[in-house]
């Protein structure tokens, strides 16, 4: 990040995340421990080195520069008002007639189904757009099974959907492709979450959430930044890499096993029910199409 950009995130980790100089090192030096520590997935040993500090004061710095981080993810990583409809999708007459209702993306080769209700159900007649690997039932909207459906499998056709379900299943898949994107650039910008170190588990959950605060607070206040440019093309096809290799995939998965699974109605009228409103998601999208 831009030094100013730099100067900013520790004046903000002073007053959201309570961060303070200590005897041995300023915030600046703190943050910088840490940054180097998921922007480079450097080791203790190489950040001792780099510091002249123990590894017992690096862990230190580490834990303390990560809360503080955090505690000012709640500033900079809010959820949007899901009962408004983001301008992007309200003027694009390609997703909004199915999209302006999804409150996000589910990916099963990432996403443990095994997870607290609570925190993945979304609002009444609001859904996740999900991959194949999800029935498509209430809350969650997947593709057409047996069309075309990665938009890889649209290039020789230069993108021409052959008839609606096809279309349904490209739209479908190039929003998701945003999602993948999204995460894509994340972790090109902080490897750790690629390879994650042998953390505890306490430790581990709130690395992912330190990398999207620091990832926001650079997209917010950059003015030019080289990643988020490259990330953003449209065209772009993120093919998936499967799940991280690191200790947080495991540790992630024992622990939401261990929750109670999400308890949703998935009975037959349901699954019609969905059936249903996805067909005239198909509908709509065709008739739109003709129009234009």
């Amino acid at each position: 990040m831009e030094p100013d950009v730099f100067i900013n995130l520790c004046e903000a980790l002073k007053v959201y995340g309570k961060l303070e100089h200590s005897r041995y090192l300023t915030v600046q030096k703190q943050v910088c421990i840490f940054l180097l520590t998921i922007g480079y997935n450097e080791g203790n040993r190489v950040v001792q080195e780099r510091f002249q500090h123990s590894g017992q004061t690096i862990s230190k710095y580490f834990n303390r520069v990560l809360k503080a981080v955090c505690r000012l993810g709640k500033q900079v990583t809010r959820p949007l008002d899901f009962d408004e409809v983001p301008a992007e999708i309200r003027h694009n007459p390609r997703f909004y007639h199915f999209f302006k209702d999804c409150v996000g993306a589910i990916d099963g080769t990432h996403i443990s189904a095994r997870v607290p209700a609570s925190e993945q159900i979304p609002y009444r007649d609001k859904y996740y757009v999900v991959d194949s690997g999800y029935t498509n039932m209430p809350t969650f909207l997947s593709p057409y099974c047996g069309e075309r459906y990665h938009p890889n499998e649209f290039r020789n056709q230069r993108r021409q959907p052959r008839n609606k379900k096809q279309m349904f299943n490209y739209r479908h898949s190039s929003l998701r492709n945003v999602i993948e994107r999204c995460f894509s650039v994340l972790k090109v910008r902080f490897p750790i979450l690629r390879d994650m170190p042998p953390y505890s588990t306490k430790t581990q959950r709130y690395i992912p959430i330190a990398c999207c605060t620091i990832h926001n607070w650079i997209r917010t206040h950059s003015q030019s930044d080289t990643l988020f440019a490259e990330w953003a093309n449209r065209d772009r096809i993120v093919e998936d890499d499967g799940p991280s290799r690191g200790g947080s995939s495991s540790s992630t998965h024992a622990e939401s096993s261990s929750q109670q699974p999400i308890d949703l109605d998935i009975s037959q009228p349901q699954l019609r029910r969905m059936s249903d409103v996805r067909n005239q998601f198909v509908g709509q999208i065709w008739e739109s199409l003709g129009n234009n």
